[in-house]
């Protein structure tokens, strides 16, 4: 299997299926639950974790995520010499689903965002998610390690959120931090004795303010992170534009990029699928990406908030990939 799907409950706790319906894991087996349902595979290159955002149902959930792994798939063999470390490009995905469903309306604008920052901040998401990628880097053969450990290519760990769900890997990987040298941008060295390590994170149109890296997640600096972190943001984008800016009083970072951060935050715009993005434009702690040409289809409440499923969303995250080795 080249996708693997968990789920979590309203207060971020991760659930089974049992014969009798869908129930809590127990505290005591939550290592178990990861060891018996995930697994990463010898073949896989690169393991990505994918947290999907508002008004999103489970089967859309899976269809989003699928849909986003056969673009990849896609343009690595369309145009494979714009990533030489990819050789090959074998991905193997976790979808982490929640409840995010509401009504498209400006109080279920705020439903939704209270429960995603609740979940992780009083609830368990950041626990469940930051275990989940702590279980994932302990399995996979770390390309960081002395080679005797790791196999040829080691695996490569990167994080894949949209809307809310950026937030809930935001306080994921927070929750690491504290006890990390700052290792933000593949340039900076190695860490040691970490919970693990991600080596990229794409926020693809994040529902959060333009300040949320200077103000609420102010540890990233601090977190696993081998590589940057990259935001896209398009101003076709309603649901962080309209919806948040009606919400929290300032337009969201999946609306107008991001503002301040605690480290420079570099800005280009998104590439067409057939440019190369150089390490130069990639290889910085936070990465403002304008999608404004790109990310423009949509009706309704959230306009283009979900439009980020194209061949140009497909070319960034395999440029991430490509640039980590």
């Amino acid at each position: 299997m080249t996708l693997t799907v968990i789920d979590l409950d309203p207060t971020g706790w991760l659930v089974e299926e049992t014969p009798t319906g869908a129930r809590p894991v127990p505290a005591h087996r939550l290592t178990t639950h990861f060891v018996e349902r995930l697994s990463p595979p010898a073949w896989a290159t690169d393991l990505l974790v994918y947290v999907h955002g508002w008004q999103t149902s489970p089967d859309s959930a899976l269809a989003t995520t699928r849909r986003l792994l056969d673009l990849t798939t896609a343009q690595h063999e369309r145009r494979p010499a714009l990533y030489p470390g990819l050789r090959p490009w074998r991905p193997w995905t976790v979808l982490i689903r929640w409840p995010s469903r509401s009504l498209p309306s400006l109080g279920g604008y705020r439903r939704i965002r209270d429960r995603a920052h609740a979940m992780s901040t009083r609830g368990h998401a950041a626990r469940v998610i930051g275990g989940l990628l702590g279980y994932l880097d302990g399995r996979r053969p770390d390309p960081a390690a002395p080679p005797v450990l790791a196999n040829r290519e080691g695996q490569y760990l990167h994080l894949v959120g949209h809307s809310f769900g950026c937030r809930l890997l935001c306080e994921a990987v927070q929750w690491a931090a504290g006890e990390e040298p700052a290792t933000l941008g593949w340039s900076t060295p190695q860490p040691h004795g970490r919970p693990f390590t991600v080596d990229s994170m794409l926020l693809l149109q994040m529902a959060a303010p333009r300040d949320a890296f200077a103000t609420s997640f102010t540890s990233l600096p601090e977190a696993p992170l081998r590589g940057p972190v990259v935001a896209t943001y398009s101003q076709h984008d309603r649901a962080t534009g309209f919806w948040h800016l009606r919400a929290e009083r300032r337009a969201g970072i999946g609306y107008a990029g991001i503002g301040t951060a605690p480290e420079p935050v570099s800005s280009i715009r998104m590439l067409p699928p057939d440019e190369r993005y150089p390490l130069r434009a990639l290889d910085h702690p936070f990465v403002s990406v304008d999608a404004g040409e790109v990310f423009v289809r949509g009706f309704g409440p959230a306009g283009a908030h979900s439009d980020h499923l194209r061949p140009e969303s497909a070319h960034l995250l395999l440029s991430l990939a490509d640039h980590s080795r």
